[in-house]
């Protein structure tokens, strides 16, 4: 019985010394993501990744979506897709206090790791912070903040994680940006992310690239099938962010049919004052159109963003358009040929709009329509004119 006794007592100690040298690294490593804020920039939320290291008595928050504002050629390098952010570190009260201030929520997902597992991701991440290592070309959809700590995350943890579908399979990526828009009704912006991105943009996500949204990679991380990848969730501040956008009649929408039935009502009225304001109108119309064909061009061909090639819009934006601004009261016959044509081809991508490889804004159709009916009225005219 003695013996017994001491063995239990031996047992018991030798599974003590094991528990504690199983994780002397005293490192806890867990997930922070931030809810949506207001601003455009912030409507899709936020990640980032926090240490806490008892042996060296700090608590550390590394943000992989920092960028300088400074830099001389920012906005050049922002619209060429040429912009480097930059992994960089600060104390966890002041980032919880930054987005506090801001009404945004922070989620905490404490990371189930191994010791090992929890030394070369913090090591991962001091090597990152190098001036050498800390910079890369940030994509939205393929290589943000949100997908770099998934990706140090994943190829750290043994055995890699399978994280599984959060959104509906047949999602894609435009689907899952107009749900963050209409949600904080940013429809002037959903607008201009239309117009920007081309077909890239309507293809269906794999699990994968569903992760580019903080809250999605949340809860695929929450819903791991392979593992507990979550040993703890804590909800360190909740969300008191109040959409302070009020509602407005003045939508794209609203505004475009507004404006194609004051081209539709002009077009029918007969005097040299109107005919001075639907020539301007066309002008306006045309060399409007065709600038932004040519951005689309620049944005294709001119710039690294993979999201905006193959862009549709060009279609009704033709960049010829800029041209013919400029040859509207012209007698020449290429010039009626010109309208007759974009008087046909417009029909034609309306009657395809809804069959394109690409979502076009819906909100778009008045101005296709305006184009049309103006086009109509300058054949007329020049035949008048015979």
């Amino acid at each position: 019985m003695k013996k017994f006794i001491q063995f239990s007592i031996l047992l018991a100690f030798t599974f003590v010394l094991k528990a504690n040298a199983q994780d002397s690294s005293r490192l806890r490593i867990s997930l922070l993501t931030c809810t949506p804020g207001n601003e455009l920039y912030s409507i899709f939320g936020h990640s980032a990744i926090r240490i806490i290291d008892s042996n060296n008595v700090n608590d550390l928050v590394f943000n992989y979506g920092t960028f300088n504002f400074n830099d001389d050629e920012f906005y050049i390098k922002f619209i060429k897709g040429k912009l480097n952010y930059f992994v960089s570190v600060q104390h966890t009260e002041d980032f919880i206090y930054s987005y506090t201030a801001e009404g945004r929520g922070i989620t905490e997902q404490i990371l189930n790791l191994s010791e090992q597992e929890k030394n070369e991701i913090k090591f991962a991440l001091i090597e990152n912070l190098k001036e050498e290592n800390k910079y890369y070309q940030y994509d939205f959809f393929y290589d943000n903040c949100t997908t770099r700590l998934r990706d140090i995350i994943s190829k750290n943890k043994q055995p890699n994680p399978i994280l599984p579908y959060v959104m509906p399979e047949q999602t894609r990526f435009r689907q899952a940006i107009h749900m963050y828009l209409n949600k904080s009704e940013q429809y002037w912006s959903k607008l201009g992310i239309d117009l920007l991105l081309g077909a890239k943009t309507d293809k269906i996500m794999s699990a994968e690239e569903q992760e580019f949204l903080p809250e999605n990679l949340m809860s695929a991380i929450d819903q791991c099938t392979n593992q507990k990848l979550v040993s703890e969730k804590v909800q360190l501040t909740p969300p008191t962010f109040i959409n302070q956008i009020s509602k407005s009649l003045f939508t794209p929408s609203f505004c475009f049919w507004i404006f194609f039935a004051v081209v539709f009502s002009l077009s029918f009225v007969k005097n040299k004052f109107v005919s001075i304001i639907t020539t301007g109108l066309d002008f306006t119309i045309l060399f409007f159109t065709g600038a932004l064909g040519i951005l689309f061009i620049f944005m294709w061909f001119g710039t690294d963003h993979i999201m905006t090639k193959n862009n549709y819009n060009i279609l009704w934006a033709l960049p010829t358009n800029l041209i013919a601004a400029f040859f509207i009261k012209s007698k020449q016959k290429f010039v009626r040929y010109y309208f007759v044509f974009i008087a046909c081809f417009l029909s034609l991508v309306l009657i395809c709009w809804n069959f394109l490889p690409q979502q076009l804004n819906v909100s778009l159709v008045p101005i296709v329509l305006s184009i049309m009916v103006r086009s109509y009225f300058i054949i007329s005219q020049k035949l008048n004119l015979k």
